[in-house]
């Protein structure tokens, strides 16, 4: 069947082409007419020639790819809190070795030098890794390493590692029980930098997120606490979200339940406040009754209003 358009029905063909089904229906009418002929003007030819060339172009753009270590939010989280974003792409490191503590091993020494964060020239040189039972069920992720980090090479041993360290022991949880790393593997520089620190900006920690993520995956740990709003931004790309609106629900990274819970920093700077306290407190309940562990009274009871 030849297809034509007669001068009548040229401005409801137009009409119509903007749209492919409308389109269909409308021949279809023409056709049950008695209509076997429709002559194109020039107008017409150019319309289809257009929905033509836009067809193509949408077949041949791929779809944008999510941002690397999104995780999918459970069924409570609000989807609008989230941003995606699509940051550089950092290649994926490659664990050598047989056991996990060798597969680590292999990780931190290749962070040493790593080129995608070496190259944003921001970072400072030492690099700090992680430290744990690389069998742990918990892994804590903060934020990046700070003055005291950086100095001794190891996450949170300064005082916000002190008020971790306390956190944990109020568990049932030892130091070495758990595993600890930072979403960020070098101490963010400053100009005339002594102690003061800055937060990892979403470029440095996407430099050392491959690195993250295959901890996270020889250490298998069957839940993750993610330390603060930086953490958070980095594990579930949270973009400027408050830590108050993330908490109180589980997450995930890339199958592994996620908590987040503020930062230990935030209770020494609000350490009299005893409701901030039973905030973080809530939290690890929370993620004890995760894994089972048992939980007395007591435990039950810390700074509970009086």
């Amino acid at each position: 069947m030849v297809w034509g358009l007669d001068p009548p029905v040229l401005p409801a063909f137009l009409k119509a082409v903007s749209r492919a089904a409308p389109l269909i229906k409308y021949l279809r009418q023409l056709e049950c007419g008695g209509q076997t002929h429709i002559r194109l003007d020039e107008e017409a030819k150019e319309v289809l020639r257009s929905r033509l060339r836009m067809r193509k172009e949408s077949t041949s753009t791929p779809p944008p790819l999510r941002s690397q270590g999104v995780a999918s939010l459970s069924a409570e989280a609000n989807p609008s809190d989230r941003k995606e974003t699509t940051p550089p792409s950092v290649p994926a490191v490659q664990a050598e070795g047989v056991t996990a503590t060798e597969k680590l091993a292999s990780l931190k020494s290749q962070a040493e030098n790593w080129g995608p964060a070496r190259s944003l020239e921001s970072l400072r040189e030492p690099m700090v890794f992680a430290v744990g039972n690389p069998a742990a069920d918990l892994m804590l992720v903060g934020e990046a390493p700070g003055y005291e980090e950086e100095r001794r090479h190891e996450p949170f041993v300064g005082r916000a590692g002190q008020k971790l360290d306390q956190i944990l022991a109020a568990m049932g949880f030892a130091r070495e029980d758990v595993y600890i790393s930072n979403i960020c593997k070098f101490r963010p520089a400053l100009k005339n930098q002594t102690t003061n620190n800055r937060k990892p900006t979403p470029q440095e920690m996407n430099a050392c997120l491959p690195f993250v993520r295959a901890e996270i995956e020889i250490v298998q740990p069957r839940c993750i606490v993610a330390l603060g709003g930086t953490a958070a931004e980095g594990l579930l790309n949270y973009q400027g979200q408050p830590v108050g609106r993330m908490r109180g629900r589980w997450h995930e990274f890339e199958g592994i339940p996620v908590r987040v819970t503020y930062h230990p920093s935030y209770l020494l700077h609000n350490d009299s406040a005893v409701s901030e306290k039973r905030k973080v407190w809530d939290d690890m309940l929370s993620v004890l009754e995760f894994l089972g562990m048992p939980i007395s009274e007591k435990q039950r009871g810390f700074f509970a209003e009086k």
